[in-house]
């Protein structure tokens, strides 16, 4: 672990936290883009030039409108609950890497070459410069799992604190929609832990850029897919914002929030969509790694630049993927999401590691996974249709209803 210098973690946290910020409002200005280019509108472009300066614009709405705290809410929760959710959110940073970062060096036994070796390792980790707010961390992606579920309170909080019915069955969708989704988020990225050997994002992108071209998304595709797929439902990103469904609940667990905290709100949805995107990066994508061609920079400064670029750009190609995944798939109804995360991914995820765990016990080469993660994607989505059908032609029981109701009334179940 790196010496603790106060002022060097503060310069850090500051510049973490202004460019995640600053990323966060240009990116609703991509969405609207995106949006509108979908739709065949123009989008944002009257502030500046191609209206590039719209986040500003909407940033400062934000301030300047009027702080409404309406008389029937619990106001001390519903003060607190957007600082719950964007703090969680921002928490999750401090493990998250966004540029090069080196493995600490791992424990040896205890022998007078090897204690100095390691002493010396030791001595060349802590002299390097790690991008990453808490290097070393070998629970790093057990920590972004554990601060990311407390991201439920501030919603829940927000929802019950304000007295409305619309709120409380919002919140009441986004408890059950991520606590759902946690579990194959965590199960997903547990046939990687199983490869790398350890939980720290710095020593899998360690492994990938050992590996050359062989990232984990090669060997885990079906492992990349589940964790995305739950990343998406736990930032409330369509097609599973349930909790936020205008057509059903005006606004969902933040109907009677305005002004600030509403962009509060909002903002910790973004974040949290930035940083599982760094960590999808870290975990499956090489991290700064891009194909063994930032070797060819030899300066250490203009190195450095050069990684977090890739990794950075790694991470804004996989938001704006989500981005076009909005306008891509439609929302799903309720139970269809519930039906996704515990009869299709959570059984997707169990079978992945137990391919994973027979492969390493049986010592055969890890592109036996590639073919098993394929063939896993392939047979749930076959079993699919041969049980439930199709989008086309769905196998649903008709039932008549009671005797006495118009004729040709039946109920689909």
């Amino acid at each position: 672990m790196p010496a603790f210098d106060p002022t060097t973690t503060a310069i850090v946290i500051v510049c973490l936290m202004a460019g995640v910020l600053g990323l966060c409002g240009f990116l609703t200005l991509s969405e609207r883009k995106i949006s509108a280019w979908m739709q065949d509108r123009l989008g944002p472009n009257r502030v500046g030039p191609f209206g590039l300066l719209q986040p500003l614009a909407d940033g400062g709405k934000f301030f300047l409108k009027e702080e409404v705290i309406p008389s029937h809410v619990d106001k001390v929760f519903y003060v607190m609950a957007p600082a719950v959710a964007v703090g969680t959110a921002l928490l999750a940073l401090a493990v998250v890497p966004f540029g090069p970062t080196a493995p600490a060096p791992d424990p040896v036994p205890v022998t007078a070459g090897a204690v100095a070796a390691f002493e010396q390792g030791q001595a060349d980790y802590q002299n390097q410069a790690n991008f990453v707010l808490a290097p070393g961390l070998d629970v790093g992606v057990l920590y972004l799992f554990a601060v990311g579920s407390l991201a439920v309170y501030g919603v829940v909080l927000a929802g019950w604190s304000a007295n409305n019915k619309y709120s409380l069955l919002g919140a009441l969708r986004a408890s059950a929609q991520i606590i759902s989704y946690e579990i194959p988020l965590g199960m997903a990225v547990l046939g990687v832990f199983l490869i790398v050997g350890s939980l720290n994002p710095e020593k899998v992108i360690a492994w990938q850029t050992a590996n050359g071209v062989w990232w984990l998304i090669v060997f885990q595709p079906l492992a990349l897919l589940l964790f995305m797929t739950a990343q998406y439902a736990e930032a409330n990103r369509l097609p599973f914002d349930l909790p936020e469904a205008e057509q059903e609940l005006v606004g969902g667990y933040h109907t009677e929030y305005s002004a600030l905290k509403l962009g509060l709100m909002l903002l910790s949805e973004y974040v949290h969509l930035v940083a599982g995107s760094f960590m999808l990066v870290a975990l499956f994508l090489g991290g700064w790694s891009l194909f063994g061609l930032e070797g060819y920079v030899t300066h250490p400064v203009w190195a450095a630049v050069a990684k977090t670029l890739i990794f950075c750009g790694k991470m804004f190609a996989l938001v704006i993927f989500a981005q076009f995944v909005r306008w891509t798939i439609p929302r799903f109804r309720f139970d269809q999401l519930m039906n996704i995360a515990w009869k299709a991914m959570i059984p997707l995820a169990l079978l992945n590691l137990l391919c994973v765990m027979a492969v390493k016990q049986l010592g055969w080469p890890l592109g036996v996974l590639t073919g098993t993660s394929v063939a896993l994607f392939l047979g749930a989505g076959v079993l699919s249709v041969r049980l439930s059908g199709s989008v086309t032609n769905p196998k649903r029981k008709v039932v008549k209803l009671p005797p006495g109701l118009p004729a040709g009334v039946t109920y689909a179940s």
